[in-house]
């Protein structure tokens, strides 16, 4: 039986019952350590390493679930939802993959595919199945939208192997909700070109939906998240805000590192907050779900990148407090 997280909670995913669910990206170390808060506030949750291709398939024939299986036993006891995070990307992934040629790389693809999306069929309701396809470079065409730097393309030379990423993952699970997930999914040119490529995919595999990263700063225009979310509606795809967070930084910024967030930097980041989930209410047809990606600022990967400083990127501090942005986002 599907996971239907239906436990009643007094935080953000009870607040948000009547819009859409309310996740967080967890580890096992990030349960042992904020557990609590994870079951008070949130009803879904998503693995943020742990179901990575180089984390539970390191070897060809080898496979570490060890640390997956804490996170999705932890979901299934406290009856929270489950985004399964990620099947294909070029990142984090063993290069003994690629060591092949097309044909040898598509049976590979399948038996890591078929193994894992079986292995949670029920624990997990959806699938980040391809994670980052599509080329940043603004001046490539929007109809060669890939990465063609990827060591999927290296070997398969054309979206193929995003058909059948998709194809292997629905016969392995044909219940499970399957995403293509990207980031700058806001940036005009960009945009484009993941609308071209969802509407390609769609007519040739079973996509049911599109995850926006949703990695912003505080300069970030919220307008761009409502002209995203009107441009893959139109597709009639399913969304998912699945990895979002609000840098103090902007991404190139360099040589600053504040041990104390300044307020005026804080008092953005708490209006940002709030236009970008007045933008989501307002849409609630459209987006099924909304993932912070980490749990408190302690956690976030923002403290690591693109430099390694201190961030505050999320609506809970270091303490597991919540800050002024989780006032804005909760109360309207």
């Amino acid at each position: 039986m599907e996971n239907c997280g239906t436990n009643k909670l007094m935080g953000l995913a009870n607040i948000y019952k009547d819009y859409f669910d309310v996740g967080a990206a967890i580890n096992p170390r990030v349960i042992e350590s904020g557990g609590e808060l994870i079951k008070a506030e949130f009803n879904s949750v998503t693995c943020e390493n742990e179901m990575k291709f180089a984390s539970v398939h390191p070897k060809e024939g080898e496979y570490t679930f060890e640390q997956a299986d804490k996170v999705a036993d932890f979901a299934l006891a406290n009856n929270l939802k489950m985004r399964g995070h990620t099947l294909v990307w070029h990142n984090q992934t063993g290069d003994w993959l690629f060591d092949a040629d097309k044909e040898t790389l598509y049976s590979r693809m399948r038996e890591h595919i078929t193994t894992v999306v079986k292995r949670y069929a029920g624990k997990v309701y959806c699938w980040d199945v391809v994670n980052e396809a599509v080329s940043d470079k603004e001046e490539e065409p929007v109809d060669r939208p890939l990465r063609e730097d990827s060591p999927y393309f290296a070997v398969t030379g054309s979206m193929d192997y995003l058909i059948k990423a998709f194809t292997y993952a629905y016969e392995a699970d044909p219940k499970a909700r399957l995403f293509y997930n990207d980031y700058n999914t806001e940036n005009p040119a960009k945009r484009e070109k993941i609308r071209f490529l969802l509407k390609e995919l769609k007519e040739r595999a079973p996509v049911h939906g599109i995850g926006l990263q949703a990695h912003y700063d505080i300069y970030f225009d919220a307008e761009e998240l409502q002209k995203s979310i009107d441009v893959f509606s139109a597709l009639g795809i399913d969304i998912h805000i699945t990895e979002l967070d609000v840098s103090i930084y902007k991404h190139d910024e360099r040589g600053v590192d504040f041990a104390v967030p300044p307020d005026d930097r804080m008092a953005m980041q708490d209006e940002l907050y709030d236009k970008i989930f007045t933008i989501l209410r307002k849409n609630k047809d459209k987006i099924s779900s909304v993932t912070f990606w980490g749990l408190n600022d302690g956690v976030s990967w923002l403290n690591g990148f693109p430099v390694k400083r201190k961030n505050y990127p999320l609506l809970f501090d270091r303490d597991g407090k919540p800050k002024a942005a989780y006032e804005r986002v909760a109360k309207f």
